[in-house]
């Protein structure tokens, strides 16, 4: 181990109290002990413990979207519409913050803990926030300036219009501090700290439940404000979540400590360089499910509700590989920073290894038995017919998107991401394109289905061809530093 890293691991790392300090060596402090954990734990009980919190605040989360979802529906058509026109957008904003710039933010700072640079991965905190209110204020100027525009393109008229517009204003009139909150999560789960997002988040949801309904339909002293309340309660949501995370980050003791510094670009590029690529690819996969979507409306209304009853698994698979993805750019990040690229590999692997048994199970399930899904939702038989076609022709390749979007967050934990890129963009032209152009040519749903298994095997391979490139590289790299001796063998 290099003087520069924390020293070896007390009897406090094991649950007992500190020792006092003796002989002038200081004990290992709280954020020493989740560093050395992380280092040299068990790879896959150490992904477990940094994924499951988050996989618990997708599923919350994911609770409480259904749960106003079905409070709004109780207003009428025009409520439920307009809200679901904004859904998108709001969406869209959630997975730039959270796996785009979210996932520069998470590398940028597990890197530097990797490498016992607290004082920066301090600083990245403040980077952090001036780009949440620079991304924020753009959402928040494109809602005013083109939100009639953009939810009129979408079909929004008349009262389902009006209701989009004030659902918007709100929640994106808060979009400075929902970014803010966002990339502060980030931070704090690349440095390890997943058990305060996860509480806050759990929190927040159990408010949300009566709070929501007791805005949008008046309840006791609160005034009935309909769609406004829906678009209040997340804003309160969001604002209260702040308020903790700057009461934890500006006091000692925590993973992080936000204080104010000097802002430097190269930590700026440290986040951007990662963080930019990666909101492109969240930007292509969104584009690569619309135009799928599209193709298979060619087909009819039955093809088309078909395939979205089916796809819907797919959105199953996202808590699992996000929550399990932020932990491996959190071990894979600070293994590198620390230097032990081997410890970075073996991670990236297991995690893959683990994504890819689990997706693949739940594929070849849907596959064998698509109606046992598709028949929740629907009884006719031409929506039965096409959801069991789209999930014999893609749920068998499930394995391959698990595997990919592993080795994507590996990826970005390693601040290089040029490779994942190129596979979303692969997977978006050959799925995307492939299925518009068989579908035109009038093509049967089978074969425009098979442009997505064929695009989601390429996502993998080309994955699993980068990470494998970035380990030669690598090690090639540390060998020519042995050989002249700027390192220690």
């Amino acid at each position: 181990m290099s003087s520069r890293q924390a020293p070896p691991l007390s009897p406090a790392a094991e649950g007992r109290s500190d020792p006092p300090v003796t002989d002038g060596v200081k004990p290992p402090t709280p954020q020493d002990r989740r560093r050395e954990a992380i280092l040299h734990g068990p790879v896959l009980p150490t992904l477990l413990r940094l994924g499951l919190p988050v996989i618990a605040v997708i599923v919350a989360q994911t609770a409480v979207a259904v749960t106003e979802t079905y409070w709004i529906s109780r207003l009428g058509t025009d409520a439920l519409v307009g809200v679901t026109l904004v859904l998108p957008v709001f969406v869209l904003m959630a997975t730039m913050s959270n796996g785009g710039i979210g996932g520069g933010v998470s590398s940028a700072v597990a890197r530097a803990v990797g490498a016992a640079r607290n004082e920066e991965a301090d600083a990245l905190l403040l980077h952090a926030i001036v780009l949440a209110v620079g991304f924020g204020l753009l959402f928040t100027a494109g809602a005013v300036l083109g939100g009639r525009a953009l939810y009129g393109a979408l079909g929004g008229e008349g009262a389902a219009l009006n209701a989009a517009l004030l659902y918007s204003g709100w929640v994106f009139g808060a979009a400075v501090p929902i970014w803010i909150v966002n990339l502060l999560a980030s931070a704090l789960r690349g440095a390890g700290e997943v058990r305060l997002p996860a509480i806050v988040t759990l929190a927040g949801a159990a408010a949300l439940f009566p709070l929501s309904p007791a805005l949008i339909f008046g309840w006791g002293p609160l005034p009935r404000l309909e769609v406004a309340g829906a678009g209040l309660a997340v804003v309160l949501y969001y604002l209260v979540s702040l308020a903790v995370f700057l009461r934890y980050l500006t006091r000692d003791g925590g993973a992080l400590r936000l204080r104010w510094s000097r802002l430097r670009r190269p930590l700026f590029g440290a986040i951007l360089g990662v963080g930019l690529v990666s909101a492109l690819g969240t930007l292509m996969a969104s584009l690569t499910v619309v135009a799928v979507t599209g193709a298979v409306g060619l087909a009819g209304p039955s093809a088309l509700a078909g395939f979205g009853i089916a796809s819907r698994i797919d959105s199953l698979l996202v808590p699992i590989l996000f929550g399990l993805g932020t932990a491996v750019i959190t071990m894979v990040g600070v293994a590198t920073g620390a230097g032990l690229p081997e410890r970075a590999d073996r991670v990236s692997w297991t995690a893959a290894g683990l994504a890819f048994a689990v997706t693949e199970v739940i594929g070849v399930a849907a596959a064998l038995f698509p109606d046992v899904w598709v028949g929740l939702f629907s009884d006719d038989p031409d929506v039965l017919a096409a959801g069991a076609i789209y999930l014999r022709v893609v749920a068998p390749f499930y394995g391959a998107i698990g595997l990919g979007l592993i080795l994507y967050f590996a990826c970005q934990g390693r601040g290089k991401v040029f490779w994942p890129f190129v596979a979303g963009g692969v997977r978006l032209a050959v799925t995307a394109g492939g299925a518009w152009w068989l579908a035109s040519q009038g093509a049967s749903l089978a074969i425009v289905f098979v442009a997505a298994s064929v695009g989601s095997v390429l996502f993998g391979a080309i994955n699993a061809f980068g990470l494998n490139r970035l380990a030669r590289a690598g090690e090639a790299s540390k060998l020519e530093a042995r050989r002249s001796g700027t390192v220690r063998p």
